[in-house]
């Protein structure tokens, strides 16, 4: 189905200049929706369900907090699963991330430009191997080579740094997919030049979700929401309705505009406000870097995007973004897999895949193709708790 590059009604990816498990300031956390939907108009309302039981648990991974919710099974029965899940997601740190040099990518990192490929077991070939195609169908706007301009900018308040032109130029020339060497069925990786370094911050939190939702499955948990790292992956019903993941105005973090309902997949949201600042001219940046010129990316205000898998649903909105509305959504109708997303330009318009606008129930009142506010980023807030909306305290979730 051809999907519409019409702006449609209000609603909401990042490269990011953080890595798979640096320390993230405060990260954009979509929630879920405990409110329940709008009631039909031709029907009388039902009796209220009686809460399902949950059980939650949470850990410090990849720099982030991962939180696990099951449902429908005693506390007793879920504790140690929902522990296996986040122990899967601790071992993948061990593999994936770039800040370590025991890892299979620092070891990656730690070669570049030299004679001689890299041994690599499944999970960093899956990781590798989804990166590269999501590379390829955005042309370039994903690119797992980004983290050779690690370091240049910093938003940590108080340490805010922009870098110039001239280091941007420099460490640009060192950024090219083209220039991994994958072998998937031989399980080796290599970067051709020196100077090249391989960044997970944009696709392994979206692949720990993967193999956590695994091990849940595999357990037996027919029902179960999984968060991270700005990303949301749900399983099943919670109770006798559907999971329902909120998108937050992207100038306004305690508004929720509206959200979405779903069973299963990952969704996975991310904005120009994560990791961004005013700098002393007025001028906003942030930390979706668009690497065909290595300045933050101005055709999107956020993106969310749900696909099948979480790996996709992380690079896929991360290309969105950069990309914006337009090629985005022509991008999604060409490639293989299911994917809706609704994007967010720059003025505050609203575009979406073809069927998404009419998936989502909306918390707003919309001006045309276009959510009030104003355009202007005015510095990050602490993210509020609106009414209706449950908000775990261990990390904002889903529900």
């Amino acid at each position: 189905m051809r999907r519409s590059t019409r702006a449609l009604l209000p609603l909401a990816v990042a490269l990011a200049l953080t890595a798979c498990d640096e320390p993230e300031d405060e990260p954009l956390q979509p929630v879920v929706i405990d409110e329940p939907a709008p009631p039909p108009t031709t029907a009388l309302d039902p009796e209220e369900p009686a809460e399902p039981v949950m059980v939650r648990g949470s850990r410090a991974i990849m720099g982030t907090v991962f939180q696990v919710t099951t449902v429908g099974l005693p506390e007793e029965e879920a504790e140690p699963i929902i522990e296996r899940a986040l122990d899967e997601m601790d071992r993948l740190e061990d593999v994936l991330s770039e800040w370590r040099d025991d890892t299979e990518i620092g070891r990656i990192n730690a070669r570049a430009g030299r004679p001689g490929a890299i041994d690599i077991g499944p999970d960093t070939t899956t990781v590798l191997d989804a990166a590269l195609h999501v590379s390829r169908w955005s042309h370039g706007a994903f690119d797992p080579t980004w983290a050779a301009l690690r370091g240049l900018y910093t938003f940590q308040p108080g340490e805010t740094r922009v870098p110039s032109r001239a280091e941007v130029r420099a460490r640009l020339r060192l950024v090219g997919y083209e220039d991994l060497e994958l072998d998937s069925e031989a399980h080796t990786a290599r970067l051709a030049r020196a100077g090249m370094a391989l960044g997970t911050g944009g696709i392994g939190k979206g692949y720990a979700l993967d193999r956590a939702g695994a091990v849940l499955r595999d357990a037996g948990v027919e029902s179960y929401m999984l968060f991270g790292g700005g990303q949301v992956q749900v399983h099943g019903m919670r109770g006798d309705r559907p999971w329902r993941v909120g998108i937050q105005h992207p100038r306004d973090p305690a508004t929720y505009i509206g959200f979405l309902e779903a069973t299963d997949g990952s969704i996975s949201t991310s904005g120009d406000y994560e990791h961004a600042f005013v700098g002393d001219d007025g001028a906003h940046w942030h930390h979706i870097i668009d690497l065909s010129t290595g300045l933050p990316a101005r055709r999107s205000m956020q993106v969310t995007l749900l696909a099948d898998e979480g790996v996709y649903a992380d690079a896929l909105s991360t290309a969105c973004f950069i990309l914006g509305p337009a090629e985005c959504i022509t991008m999604l109708d060409e490639i293989p897999g299911h994917h809706e997303a609704v994007i967010i330009d720059s003025e505050l318009r609203v575009h979406t895949t073809d069927g998404t606008e009419d998936r989502i129930v909306w918390r707003v009142e919309r001006e045309g193709d276009r959510l009030p506010g104003d355009t202007r980023f005015r510095g990050w807030q602490r993210i509020a708790d609106p009414r209706g909306v449950e908000m775990p305290s261990e990390a904002p979730g889903g529900d």
